[in-house]
């Protein structure tokens, strides 16, 4: 039976891009439902409950199980696929990988309330706040003391393409959305991912979206 993810616009919904992108980057089939989010449209409300009583986005399906939640949707692809290596095979390392993949999925609030994913805006800086900026460094912390570590296995954060590169994959988006300096290091990373198939994809998918929600332009 094939897997079903449910997301929300591609332009805005970061949440949804990290399973996405788990699943497409790992060749793992899947049929994407989408339902339109941020919208006042009752049908689209109560179609998003039919697939999870959250009522919120993602949701995979598999056959009699449904996961809502972007990490936990993670977690369960990768003992549903072991062969996808999405955790490092290590236990130190994926101790780690866990560690910083709960620390985006739960942090980093300023910075993403400053700077919501967009990716129909223009490439343009904004001022951000010392607690925004806070995020900024220690997320380019996160992300070359992985590299410095991990760097002679590949060019992703542990190496070869993992859960943790997918929970951060929205972030990649945001700084260069908001044109936000990052270091050589980081930069080097957010250019790999950007160059990944995927994530091209997504970005492509997302650009060409026409729906347009007001309060997210603003910024």
């Amino acid at each position: 039976m094939t897997l079903k993810l449910v997301i929300g616009n591609k332009n805005y919904s970061s949440w949804s891009m990290r399973p996405w992108l788990a699943l497409r980057a790992s060749g793992i089939a899947f049929e994407e439902i989408f339902v339109p989010i941020y919208t006042d449209n009752k049908a689209d409300k109560e179609r998003l409950l039919s697939f999870s009583a959250s009522g919120k986005v993602p949701a995979l399906i598999d056959g009699d199980v449904t996961i809502w939640d972007s990490l936990a949707i993670i977690e369960y692809l990768a003992e549903r696929f072991p062969d996808a290596r999405l955790w490092p095979d290590d236990r130190t390392q994926r101790a780690h990988a866990r560690a910083i993949s709960a620390e985006m999925h739960s942090g980093f609030v300023p910075l993403r309330n400053e700077c919501g994913m967009n990716l129909h805006r223009p490439i343009r800086a904004v001022a951000l706040s010392q607690e925004a900026q806070a995020n900024v460094a220690r997320i380019q912390e996160i992300w070359i003391g992985c590299r410095e570590r991990y760097g002679q296995r590949g060019p992703f954060l542990f190496g070869a393409f993992g859960a943790a590169d997918a929970m951060f994959a929205p972030v990649v988006h945001r700084f260069h959305t908001y044109a936000i300096p990052v270091a050589p290091k980081a930069q080097l990373y957010m250019e790999t991912m950007m160059s990944l198939p995927a994530f091209a994809e997504w970005t492509e998918a997302g650009l060409a979206e026409t729906l347009v929600i007001e309060r997210f332009e603003a910024v």
